[in-house]
């Protein structure tokens, strides 16, 4: 099978437009493309078409429009894939505070495809099937783009036990790993220290990851943010789940800059998006990295493949 793919330009001011056109012209020197549509605000656009929406916004755009082109064309992929005419969507950067002027106040593109496809829960995996050190890391943001001070209320035992039984599935069903071992990061140093230096890891975690093993997760108690990164990296597990943002995000781009990609997990059809911004101050300049873009697209072609081709060998 060779899954259907959809991209959208993000942010028409940023690099979006840039890299994936760029990303596009370095994986048809590999194969053909002709089942990648990139999506606008209005349908679908050729390659021309995309440097024209790219141009026409630089510099002269409000966020309210420039959030409107990424928030429509995100619209418009997701009634694609929920109509069965895409099996993956590659979201390119957007702003965040032009997409609050355009009516979405969310905190991101993880939450918006969630209340577009209605899907019960979603997750933010981190993925580089690459990194620096020659190996995979795979991380979970339980919590996401949050306040430091608001995750104290967020980080709850159910949260916890709900991320990591949806990392164990999206492993098993999109990455095709058979019994995939998990990792818990600790919130405290060296993950409370049997509660000396806090007590999440006990009331919090200890319960929800006894909850997650009897559903069949292979996952032990949590483990200190200081080590559990390089066990990771040593293939000791195949994922990480992080209780917040930064002390996931930190280890991950040291590692994995410019090969990371955004996953979002839960969905009913696969979404995956390069792991940087919409980098306004170099848009337009030639001067962008497309490799996380290209990393994106062929992620998720990958996964798309791995969930969706139902073909049966006989031998």
């Amino acid at each position: 099978m060779v899954p259907r793919l959809v991209i959208t330009p993000g942010d028409p001011r940023g690099i979006g437009p840039e890299v994936a056109l760029r990303a596009l012209t370095l994986l048809g020197r590999e194969q053909p493309t002709d089942s990648i549509r990139i999506v606008g605000p209005e349908g679908d656009l050729t390659v021309g078409q995309l440097s024209a929406l790219a141009a026409a916004h630089q510099e002269r755009s409000s966020d309210e429009e420039a959030g409107t082109v990424a928030a429509r064309s995100i619209e418009r992929a997701v009634g694609l894939a929920l109509a069965g005419d895409a099996e993956a969507i590659i979201t390119a950067p957007l702003h965040k505070p032009s997409l609050h002027a355009a009516g979405w106040p969310v905190p991101g593109q993880t939450e918006m495809l969630r209340d577009i496809s209605a899907a019960p829960r979603v997750g933010m995996l981190m993925s580089a099937e690459t990194t620096r050190l020659n190996a995979p890391l795979r991380v979970l943001l339980a919590t996401t783009h949050l306040p430091l001070a608001q995750v104290h209320d967020a980080f709850t035992e159910d949260l916890l036990f709900e991320q990591v039984v949806l990392l164990d599935h999206a492993l098993r069903r999109d990455w095709g790993i058979h019994g995939p071992r998990l990792a818990v990061c600790g919130i405290n140093p060296h993950a409370g220290d049997g509660g000396l230096f806090g007590d999440e890891e006990q009331r919090i975690m200890k319960p929800a990851l006894a909850r997650a093993r009897a559903e069949g997760v292979d996952v032990g108690e949590a483990l200190p943010a200081d080590t559990v990164f390089v066990r990771a990296l040593n293939g000791e597990f195949d994922a990480v789940v992080t209780p917040y943002h930064d002390v996931g995000m930190a280890p991950f781009k040291t590692v994995s800059f410019g090969t990371g990609v955004n996953v979002t997990i839960g969905l009913p059809f696969i979404r995956t998006s390069p792991d940087h911004g919409t980098a306004f101050d170099i848009a337009g300049a030639g001067r962008a990295d497309a490799g996380s873009m290209l990393e994106a697209i062929r992620l998720a072609q990958k996964l798309a493949t791995n969930r969706f081709d139902t073909a049966t060998v006989h031998v």
